[in-house]
């Protein structure tokens, strides 16, 4: 007998093929028969009519930080709301474990300030027992709603292995050693393999580059060699030029990297803008070099422009234009009157549209954004409106006009930045870029930034644009590079298509409606701390290993995901 069983459905299987109605059944948490409508003798405990609704695979998305979130949020929100069964977590270097003991807090105040999770949420909703890698992942074990896979991070090995010294030391041969074996460990416990970073934005919670920026290419390659010897590992890794164009020594660092382990490596984000047409061309010569030697560079981009939101206030991507941290980092009333000075104002201007600025050029047309919150009565009325039409009433320029509004509110104002990106010709390049078959859809930062950035709607928000907006790929394609594509360059077992012997890891939405809400913010993390949050629209049914977890954009309770380890849930992909 089924367990369940999905009639009428407009399947999209996820391996691109055209939607075909169909009758899914459900065993035992795998999918038992996929058949003509009508057409399945055996009888079902239970069963849902799903005419003019499209069943698709689960999604999975490949770059999240969830590591500390589903501790107390199993669901994983809000990604699993939008039809995210799978999470890929541990990335960019940063992992929860190895831990020892008295590094816990160091651990804290480092994710608080380079990956934006509330330092009050991680003191009170993690409990920071482990020390092992295998501990962290059996603490998660039967416990989560959501399918998680974790890279074990750089900047952990090196702080449980050099301790106080991983940051602006080098290890000696006995602690390069010992992280190896470190990192041996993690994988024979199910870590999918090695994530780090070098990229100039990251920083710990005193300030200083994180640990893994102070390793050469020799440890990093050491570290690599050891992912080759484990069956169905990866690497992740960011570099400065991440954000904007790769150097030729990173080029070379990223294809070693891959080479050494003989395995996958991934990095994001790519961004599209067509004012800058140079930029995609040689961000994907890493892949093309890599390719040519053996190994295999992916690049991971996202199909949507997510919404974020910005403060003088506090920590945010302003601060990591060049030159902009040592004044934004300022105690309020000494930022505010460093910001009011005019030279002080023109010298942040320039280094903010200068080269090295790269992909945070961007963010210097402050005429383009938008006031959000506000809280004076000066600044009365202002929600809403574009700071070009302001500064054009009060005979200022932008930057003067959104600093002196963001002074009445002593910095609290919230800024949302209109992209600049969002042209026809962008939209277009973006099209022709995902065609690379080294382009992956993702980097949701999902469970990071959590007050400034909202990128987990990215599959409803993209679904709802190819049915119903600029239609640049078809349902059946955009289908796929949600879930078979990632699954493939993970190498997971059984999952990413709906297909006899496959888990069962479903979506089930209308066509018609499938996008994404507006980012809104809410208090609902340990400590009332805040977070921007997005509900899903059009998403009927998410099924995680046969079990539903959201019927209509709310969670059952049910907590059906399973911990994916290496080797057991993945296979190792081949780079050629």
């Amino acid at each position: 007998m089924l367990d369940h069983l999905i009639k009428g459905a407009d399947l999209v299987d996820g391996t691109g093929a055209p939607a075909r109605r169909a009758d899914v059944g459900i065993r035992d948490g795998r999918i038992a028969a996929v058949a003509e409508p009508g057409t399945l003798t055996e009888s079902a405990r239970t069963s849902e009519d799903a005419e003019g609704l499209v069943l698709a695979p689960g999604f999975v998305d490949p770059h999240t930080h969830y590591d500390a979130q589903l501790f107390w949020d199993p669901y994983a929100t809000p990604s699993m709301s939008h039809g995210v069964t799978t999470v890929v977590g541990g990335n960019c270097g940063f992992t929860l474990a190895p831990l020892r003991p008295e590094d816990a807090d160091y651990t804290r105040r480092m994710m608080s300030k380079v990956e934006g999770m509330a330092l009050k949420a991680l003191e009170e909703g993690v409990d920071w027992s482990w020390r092992g890698f295998g501990e962290y992942l059996d603490a998660l074990e039967g416990r989560i709603a959501v399918n998680a896979g974790f890279m074990v991070g750089h900047c952990a090995l090196r702080r449980y292995v050099m301790g106080a010294e991983a940051v602006g030391g080098s290890p000696t041969a006995g602690q390069l050693d010992a992280m190896v074996r470190l990192l041996r460990e993690a994988m024979d416990a199910g870590a999918w393999g090695l994530s780090t970073t070098q990229s100039s934005t990251h920083s710990d919670g005193d300030g200083r580059p994180v640990a893994s920026r102070h390793a050469g290419p020799e440890e990093l390659l050491a570290l690599c060699g050891a992912v080759g010897e484990h069956e169905g590992t990866q690497i992740e890794a960011i570099v400065a030029g991440c954000l904007d164009q790769f150097a030729d020594d990173e080029i070379d660092l990223l294809v070693e990297m891959s080479v050494a382990a003989g395995r996958p490596l991934n990095w994001n984000v790519l961004t599209v803008d067509a004012a800058v047409p140079e930029r995609v061309p040689r961000q994907l010569v890493a892949s093309e070099r890599a390719r040519k030697a053996g190994g295999r560079v992916v690049a991971l981009t996202m199909p949507i422009l997510t919404p974020m939101n910005m403060s003088l206030g506090s920590f945010c991507a302003l601060n990591l234009i060049p030159g902009w941290g040592e004044v934004l980092g300022l105690p309020v009333d000494e930022r505010i009157g460093r910001l009011r000075d005019p030279a002080v104002r023109a010298e942040m201007l320039r280094r903010a549209d200068s080269k090295e600025a790269g992909v945070f050029r961007r963010l210097a047309d402050f005429g383009r954004y938008v006031i959000g919150d506000t809280y004076s009565p000066e600044n009365a009325g202002l929600t809403g409106r574009v700071v070009r039409e302001v500064a054009a009433e009060r005979g200022q320029d932008p930057f003067e006009c959104l600093v002196e509004i963001c002074a009445r509110d002593r910095l609290r104002t919230v800024l949302w930045p209109m992209p600049p990106d969002n042209d026809p010709a962008s939209w277009a390049l973006r099209r022709e870029t995902w065609e690379h078959e080294d382009v992956l859809l993702g980097g949701s930062d999902a469970g990071a930034h959590l007050d400034r950035m909202c990128g987990a709607p990215y599959t409803t928000r993209f679904l709802g644009d190819c049915l119903r907006g600029r239609k640049l790929v078809a349902l059946e394609r955009a289908v796929r590079m949600l879930s078979d594509d990632p699954a493939r360059l993970f190498g997971l077992r059984e999952r990413g298509r709906v297909a006899e012997g496959y888990h069962a890891d479903l979506v089930l939405f209308d066509p018609a409606r499938i996008d994404a809400g507006p980012a809104t913010l809410v208090h609902d993390l340990p400590g009332d701390s805040p977070r921007l949050d997005s509900r899903a629209v059009g998403i009927v049914s998410v099924r995680v290993n046969g079990v539903e977890t959201v019927r209509d954009d709310e969670v059952t309770g049910a907590v059906p995901g399973r911990v994916l380890r290496s080797g057991r849930d993945t296979r190792t992909v081949p780079t050629r």
